[in-house]
């Protein structure tokens, strides 16, 4: 029998789409501590909270009310309205919730629903390299091209409005952007932000903005790129409450932006989803009514953890650009000489403690890994002590 994997796409049809991408970096490593026993885990990218007892209780009480009917495609009414509300009062950017609102299975469907509802086969949507793991798969998979801006940790892994520009071609459509950013943690600046604001607007591109970690800032402000001058009607803002409610396996997210766009990405979501789950979308409603004391405590117990965690990996010598947003430090590994996926998996078998290689997020994640501190301080603590122990055996000369 043949072990050619592309005998095997062959054999069975396999698109050049899917062919063209790769499984996740992330959940190879979840595949292998799964069979592992005493495993840290810094890896996954979820909180380690419950999501808030209000918030359950909600759903529950809606399923012994029986709803458990479709909602509207678009997503329950008061959902929307809600959510209208709260864009307003953080950002006063006023959505419409008849049109300009779309409740989505997560994030993630909303970015894949942006890029099939924007590119034609060959379009190009310009992103930063590192960036989360989906970013370019989604541009793949709707026939477009992902075209990769370095960012480095010499410059916080900013992107550049110079190196945006000097990318664009005839076929560029849109900017793809996430900050605070998975997975360095960096938040771009609302004048830098607003650089690059200014090159889509003078060259009439989309920008699409990926702001699922909008309220996990530390001693900063996060801007929201659709609220820039002039950038409602070009920008696509996706958003959730995966992160900052502890909700990540509710699958709830939504994008906002103008009617024309959203009208294309609820088409498809009609036809692929049809609506994100009714229990999901009460618990989001009770969220964002009365959600934001959890939200401030969870906020400053990460920040507790972050600093304990980017102090820890500096001792141990690991060079740590400091996080500002999310919930991950990104440390360099470029001192033991491992690449990441080497690190990474003598790390988990030799020491149990699991992160993620850098170059799960792109060609210059190399050279680092990534750690979720979004967990308890004794579980960073201990992990820190066997990641010294690791760290002096492997440490090059």
């Amino acid at each position: 029998m043949s072990t050619n994997p592309k005998a095997h796409s062959q054999k069975y049809h396999i698109s050049q789409r899917a062919n063209q991408i790769s499984p996740s970096g992330i959940r190879r490593f979840f595949d292998l501590l799964a069979s592992m026993e005493g495993v840290i885990s810094l890896g996954v990218g979820e909180p380690d909270y419950a999501t808030p007892w209000h918030i359950r209780e909600a759903a529950i009480y809606s399923l012994e009310k029986g709803q458990t009917m479709y909602t509207s495609n678009l997503g329950m009414p008061e959902l929307r309205q809600e959510l209208s509300r709260h864009i307003k009062n953080k950002y006063n950017l006023e959505y419409d919730p008849g049109s300009e609102l779309l409740i989505t299975v997560g994030v993630s469907e909303a970015l894949d629903l942006a890029m099939r509802a924007i590119l034609d086969p060959g379009d190009e949507v310009i992103m930063p390299d590192p960036a989360y793991v989906a970013y370019s798969p989604s541009v793949v998979l709707s026939g477009g091209n992902p075209i990769m801006v370095p960012t480095t940790e010499e410059n916080n892994f900013e992107l550049g409005a110079a190196d945006i520009e000097a990318r664009i071609t005839r076929r560029t459509k849109a900017i793809l952007i996430g900050y605070p950013a998975n997975p360095t943690g960096a938040v771009m600046s609302r004048d830098k932000l607003a650089e690059i604001a200014k090159v889509a607007q003078r060259h009439q591109l989309l920008v699409i903005s990926d702001e699922i970690y909008a309220a996990l800032v530390y001693g900063v402000e996060h801007t929201c790129v659709a609220a820039l001058p002039g950038m409602k009607d070009s920008t696509i803002l996706l958003g959730g409450f995966s992160k900052a409610y502890a909700m990540t396996g509710w699958r709830i997210g939504y994008a906002a932006a103008p009617k024309e766009i959203i009208a294309a990405m609820t088409k498809i979501h009609q036809y692929t989803i049809m609506c994100a789950s009714t229990m999901a979308q009460v618990a989001a409603i009770e969220a964002l009514k009365a959600g934001d004391d959890s939200v401030a405590e969870m906020i400053a117990d990460y920040d507790r953890r972050r600093l304990v965690m980017v102090k820890g990996l500096r001792n141990i010598g690991l060079s740590c650009f400091e996080p500002e947003g999310a919930f991950y430090a990104f440390p360099s590994i470029k001192g033991t000489g491992m690449p990441s996926d080497e690190f990474a998996e003598k790390l988990l078998k030799e020491e149990r403690v699991a992160v993620v290689p850098g170059s799960a997020f792109g060609e210059y994640g190399e050279g680092y890994v990534r750690c979720c501190y979004a967990t308890s301080l004794a579980d960073i603590e201990e992990a820190l002590a066997r990641m010294k122990r690791f760290v002096s055996r492997h440490q090059k000369d």
